[in-house]
């Protein structure tokens, strides 16, 4: 796996987490506006410091239930924009999770699609995946909107599935298979 990385985009560079990254994971896992629509709620130093440990390590992606999670760095100002994440989740049946988080200051702009079309191709061109998925809060308008963008088509609208921050809330579940991705390329 690191030997495909750092990818290299127009604008962007998603690389490996190192140490210095934790100011900007941080500032992006501590925000409220990000964790909103997360499974977690704005984290502590404490929690931060935990969660750059987990993206320090080499991950083979070999086995279920990893996820590799790379920074997203704008190349020309060389800040860190956001993350993008590719979870293993069934190796047996070829099968991924696809997420993604940004700063809100550079939302807006394309680099959340422009990543993510990096870790499809990542999933279905270098790790062989058959189908990834996306689940979001179905609140989470500008993430369903981007799944669309790229290609994946809504799958499952799952109500009040969820109790999460002391509200039940709704769950959309998108998803591409690898004969779709090769049609869009």
């Amino acid at each position: 796996m690191s030997s495909s990385l750092p990818i290299e985009t127009d604008r962007l560079t998603l690389r490996r987490y190192v140490d210095t990254d934790y100011d900007d994971l941080l500032k992006l896992q501590s925000n409220p506006d990000v964790a909103r629509y997360l499974l977690y709620d704005a984290r502590t130093p404490e929690q931060v410091k935990e969660a750059l440990v987990g993206r320090l390590a080499d991950i083979p992606m070999d086995r279920d239930g990893q996820a590799l999670s790379l920074a997203v760095i704008q190349r020309e100002t060389g800040q860190h924009v956001g993350e993008v994440t590719l979870f293993m989740n069934s190796v047996e049946h070829r099968t991924g999770e696809l997420g993604y988080v940004f700063h809100p200051e550079f939302t807006g702009r394309g680099f959340a699609t422009e990543a993510a079309v990096e870790l499809l191709r990542l999933g279905f061109e270098q790790l062989g995946m058959h189908r990834i998925i996306a689940r979001l809060d179905a609140r989470n308008d500008g993430s369903a909107n981007l799944l669309k963008r790229l290609g994946l088509r809504q799958e499952a609208h799952f109500v009040r599935n969820e109790y999460l921050k002391g509200e039940w809330t709704d769950e959309l579940v998108f998803a591409l298979l690898k004969d779709e991705w090769d049609k869009r390329s």
